[in-house]
């Protein structure tokens, strides 16, 4: 029996091997790009990256959502299982994964941009689905080879590219279609399952390691999301209700054209900017892995924790330009406005 294909991961495919083909040095510039972002840019990021992509499920539904973390030990090796709710995973969706800087995100309020924060997956994973109740899509290295040994004998340029990269192929390049999870839905609504069957016992202690350092800072910086739980072999502990803890200040404004003229394209169709900062509640205890008073440890969110460091006793989550790494804020007048209204909020916050 053939495998239903709602995502068109079969026209997805054929283009991708048809570009390989043609052009070896294309197949080449996609394992190079993913590796990069895996190892690199993401290397430490894999349940950030599944929060941010839950949290704009939950603003283009409209609603707020919930996302689950569950660290599994499987017979075959441990999982990594998040369950979220909100829209759940469509055809446009799909081809954002498959794809390198081609979000599917347009949407104002969305967090991502470029479509690669995904990557942070094969970090720790080589294989890869992602399932609702009206289908499914796999990434995985095993079937990525699978799918390029039938060119190699017609194309030795091409074989000689995919023999040299050994097991570091273009695995998010080439999505395949699996069934659909008829449980993929929570409290008569449709939710997005992603699994990781990561890849060995570091790539567990890394997911755990970042699992146990989620807090209260992540709700504040994803506002869409109302509630993560998280489950370990270990044990479970839920966030929620952050504002209890937290005093609160949110601001957001347009940006003027001639600030945006220096961006590239997509970005200038982000138009306006936001701030929030946040300070703990006097007499109650925030959930954070940081020093008391400095949530997060005292780091600049945009909205995702970026490797700039802040000083201010409060958290700071702000519509900053960041490099392609998403770890540093770029300079410009963009910078320059959002640090001015920063500021404006920062004055508001210790006023109250």
């Amino acid at each position: 029996m053939t495998t239903a294909d709602p995502f068109g991961t079969a026209h997805l495919r054929r283009a991708t091997l048809a570009a390989w083909v043609d052009n070896p040095a294309r197949f080449r510039e996609d394992a190079n790009g993913e590796e990069d972002h895996a190892r690199r840019h993401y290397r430490d990021r894999v349940v950030v990256e599944l929060a941010q992509n839950a949290a704009d499920a939950a603003t283009r539904r409209g609603s707020p959502g919930t996302l689950t973390l569950d660290l599994q030990d499987g017979s075959g090796g441990a999982l990594l299982v998040a369950t979220s709710t909100g829209e759940p995973l469509d055809a446009a969706g799909v081809a954002s994964l498959a794809s390198l800087r081609a979000s599917a995100k347009r949407a104002r309020g969305t967090v991502g941009r470029f479509g690669v924060g995904f990557a942070a997956t094969r970090a720790v994973s080589d294989r890869i689905t992602a399932s609702t109740a009206l289908g499914g899509v796999e990434f995985s290295v095993d079937r990525t080879r699978a799918a390029l040994e039938p060119l190699l004998t017609d194309h030795p340029a091409l074989a000689r590219e995919v023999h040299a990269r050994g097991s570091s192929l273009p695995v998010l390049r080439l999505p395949f279609a699996t069934e659909p999870d008829p449980a993929a839905v929570r409290d008569h609504e449709p939710v997005t399952v992603v699994v990781l069957h990561l890849r060995d016992q570091d790539a567990a202690d890394a997911v755990r390691a970042q699992l146990d350092a989620v807090d209260d800072a992540l709700l504040l910086a994803l506002p869409a999301l109302a509630r993560v739980v998280i489950r370990t072999p270990h044990g479970s502990r839920t966030l929620a209700d952050v504002e209890d803890r937290w005093v609160v200040a949110r601001r957001d404004g347009p940006v003027p054209v001639a600030v945006l003229a220096d961006r590239p394209v997509e970005d200038r169709n982000r138009d306006t900017w936001q701030v929030t900062w946040a300070a703990p509640r006097p007499g109650t205890h925030p959930s954070s892995t940081a020093t008391p008073g400095v949530p997060a440890a005292g780091v600049v969110h945009a909205p995702t924790p970026t490797d700039e460091p802040s000083t201010a006793p409060g958290l700071l989550v702000a519509t900053f330009p960041l490099d392609p790494g998403r770890r540093h804020v770029e300079t410009g007048p963009l910078t320059d406005l959002v640090v001015e209204e920063a500021a404006r909020t920062w004055a508001a916050l210790v006023t109250r």
